[in-house]
């Protein structure tokens, strides 16, 4: 049995986002079976942000999408908000998934550095695979490695040169997917 990931979105858009597509396109290739999820508020109204009401229920659809897979070891993932839910949902929930992707994670909002949302790391007992640009504005790579040292799960994170919170570079598909390797070790 191959593994599943369920992977989302971030607030902007939704799970026909091209870094999903591409990703999923990779990984695919890769003998990862990937499920494009598009979370509950997204499904509400097609444009704008989450409110602060939706992110419950974002969770609560993303843990039906991974519960709705039934073979095989499942991960969970997504980029910038769906990332972040994916965090809070494995920190609510230890063993739900074998594991997380993690792109581009909103350590915190630009330009506002001492608001971090990283309070439910130390609960984080997920091994999880961050993939983050170097010139991302929700978190430096020297934030984002003091951050991921607070998780007591195997945590590996990987900064990808020249690009920001949109991971928009050549082939980072296949550099995704090479990386996922290590969550499947």
């Amino acid at each position: 049995m191959s593994a599943t990931l369920v992977l989302t979105h971030g607030a902007g858009s939704d799970a026909d986002a091209p870094l999903l597509r591409a990703l999923d396109e990779a990984l695919t290739a890769a003998g990862v079976r990937v499920i494009r999820y598009t979370l509950p508020f997204r499904r509400e109204r097609p444009h704008g942000p989450p409110r602060p009401g939706d992110a419950a229920r974002d969770r609560a659809g993303l843990r039906e999408a991974i519960r709705g897979v039934t073979d095989g070891p499942v991960f969970a993932g997504g980029h910038s908000y769906g990332g972040r839910q994916a965090t809070m949902l494995a920190a609510e929930e230890s063993g739900l998934v074998a594991g997380l992707l993690l792109l581009s994670y909103p350590l915190h909002p630009p330009r506002q550095n001492g608001n971090l949302r990283t309070a439910h790391f130390p609960a984080l007992r997920t091994p999880a695979l961050f993939i983050h640009g170097a010139r991302d504005p929700f978190g430096s790579p020297e934030e984002m490695g003091a951050a991921v040292g607070l998780i007591p799960a195997r945590t590996k994170l990987v900064i990808v040169d020249r690009a920001g919170h949109d991971l928009r570079v050549k082939d980072l598909g296949a550099h995704v997917a090479g990386e996922f390797s290590w969550l499947l070790a």
